[in-house]
C-alpha cells in the first residue's frame, strides 16, 4: 500500500488505537484485575467482560465521560463475576484511565502533524458517547468525523459503519485509509469496502498472525506513520 495523491483522509479506531499501542480495552484490563488478586480465569473474565460491554452498548452511554463509562463497564465485570466491590472497581477504573490518557497524549503529536496533510477520523464500536469521550481527552479538534456504532446502528467489520465516515468526507474507500488494532474487525471491514489499512500491533506477547493482504503495512505505535505516511 502506498500513499499518493488521492489520499485524502486517516481514519482510526478509538480503544486499542488511539489510547494503546494495539491492545484492547479486553486484553489491557485483565492484567490489572490479577494485579489486584482477582482470582478468575481467562475464559470467565472474557465472558464477564463481554456480558458488561454489551449492558453498555444496549444502554447507549450518550453524554457519558470516559471516566463515568470506565468505571460502569469495571462494575459490570466485576459483578458479572459477583465479586462486586466499589472501591476495587474506582481502582481499576482510575489505572486504566490514566494509562489511556498517557497514551492520548503521547499520539497528539504525530495526529497533529497527520492533521496538516490529510482529514482524519474515527471510526468505532462504542457506546454511544464517543463524541463526549474525544472532545475531553482532546482528540475531536483534529477529527472531522467521529462514527460511533451505537449511534449510526452498524458495528464493525460490517463495511456500512466504514461507509458511514466516508460519506460525512464525501471520500471514495479508495480516497481514505484506515487504520486499527483488530484483525477481524478493522482490518477486515476496511478490506471488505477496498479501503487500504494499515494494521497496529502490539509487542506483548501472543499469537503470531498475519495481516489480512500481503503487502499490508505493519505498525507497532502510531508514531511509526510519520514514516509511512508523511
Amino acid at each position: 500500500m502506498a500513499v499518493n495523491d488521492s489520499t485524502k483522509a486517516v481514519l482510526f479506531d478509538y480503544g486499542g488505537t488511539l489510547d494503546a499501542d494495539g491492545i484492547a480495552w479486553k486484553d489491557r484490563f485483565y492484567p490489572l484485575y490479577l494485579a489486584e488478586h482477582v482470582e478468575v480465569d481467562r475464559d470467565r473474565y472474557d465472558r464477564a467482560f463481554y456480558a458488561a460491554d454489551d449492558a453498555l452498548v444496549a444502554r447507549r452511554l450518550s453524554g457519558c465521560s470516559l471516566r463515568e463509562s470506565l468505571l460502569l463497564l469495571v462494575t459490570g465485570v466485576l459483578e458479572a463475576l459477583n465479586m462486586a466491590d466499589p472501591k476495587l472497581a474506582l481502582r481499576l477504573r482510575d489505572r486504566f484511565l490514566q494509562d489511556s490518557l498517557d497514551k492520548i497524549r503521547s499520539n497528539i503529536g504525530v495526529l497533529r502533524e497527520l492533521s496538516a496533510r490529510f482529514r482524519l477520523g474515527i471510526v468505532s464500536n462504542f457506546y454511544g458517547n464517543l463524541d463526549q469521550v474525544c472532545l475531553e481527552t482532546g482528540l475531536a479538534p483534529l477529527m472531522s468525523v467521529l462514527i460511533d456504532s451505537a449511534c449510526v446502528g452498524f458495528i464493525k467489520p460490517d463495511p456500512q459503519i466504514f461507509q458511514a465516515a466516508l460519506a460525512q468526507l464525501r471520500l471514495d474507500p479508495q480516497e481514505a485509509i484506515f487504520v486499527g488494532d483488530s484483525l477481524p474487525r478493522d482490518m477486515k471491514g476496511a478490506k471488505d469496502l477496498g479501503m487500504p489499512h494499515i494494521w497496529l500491533v502490539s509487542d506483548h506477547p501472543g499469537p503470531l498472525l498475519a495481516p489480512c493482504c500481503p503487502d499490508d503495512p505493519v505498525i507497532k505505535s502510531l508514531s511509526d506513520l510519520r514514516e509511512i505516511l508523511l
